[in-house]
């Protein structure tokens, strides 16, 4: 049984990781590359919603491991949340999903989850914005910030979190998600739309925080 499975999703994120990390042993599986470390076994669980499902569940049943980590980015939305802000993730909702026979508010229920964070300790190990965080299989589009702010409460958004809280749910395992800000959008639109360097660079950034931290992390849910 492993302690703890860090699913990363993201290419540029996991990239990222492997700069900071330097794995000397690279492991490949049908959903993606792994390595372990002291701190717990970091898996590669790919981007979007289907390949963050599927890789979450494979490393679920392959590793069984007690904890479940998500470290990534997010984009969040212009003069809600700062650069740089940690959160920690207490409630997924997808919002790309259109339902037009039925009741659409019971089809966003439906793969909405909310996650119990019950077993970590207060204070937490490092600062941390308690949020929602909403993901679509698409980067975030400014004329989604006034209805998904307004509605749910949203700051900030990404692509796997929701997907990876429903597995994590349904297998009744403990699971921690922690997206840093990696970039804004806004009625400009994006500040990093167009700029891939700038995405890498910010995402370097913030993985290399969430790595420095995941130790205290780990040893807050142990404890």
């Amino acid at each position: 049984m492993t302690e703890a499975l860090i699913l990363v999703s993201a290419n540029a994120e996991w990239q990222a990781l492997r700069r900071i990390l330097s794995p000397t042993t690279i492991e490949t599986s049908p959903l993606g590359e792994y390595f372990p470390t002291p701190d717990g076994l970091f898996f590669h669980g790919g981007w979007g919603k289907i390949a963050a499902a599927a890789s979450a569940q494979y490393a679920l049943d392959r590793f069984a491991p007690r904890l479940l980590v998500n470290l990534g980015t997010c984009g969040g939305f212009a003069g809600r949340v700062a650069t740089g802000t940690i959160l920690l993730v207490e409630q997924t909702l997808v919002y790309d999903i259109y339902e037009q026979m039925g009741d659409p508010e019971q089809a966003i229920a439906d793969f909405t989850t909310r996650l119990d964070l019950s077993w970590l300790p207060e204070p937490l190990p490092f600062p941390a914005r308690r949020s929602l965080l909403v993901s679509a299989d698409r980067d975030l589009r400014a004329e989604d910030i006034p209805l998904l702010a307004g509605k749910y409460g949203a700051v900030a958004a990404d692509w796997e979190s929701g997907a990876i809280a429903w597995v994590a749910a349904r297998n009744r395992v403990r699971c921690l998600i922690l997206r840093a800000v990696s970039d804004l959008v806004g009625e400009g639109g994006g500040e990093a739309y167009g700029d891939l360097a700038l995405f890498q660079e910010r995402t370097l950034e913030v993985m290399r925080m969430l790595i420095g931290q995941l130790p205290g992390w780990c040893a807050a849910a142990a404890g």
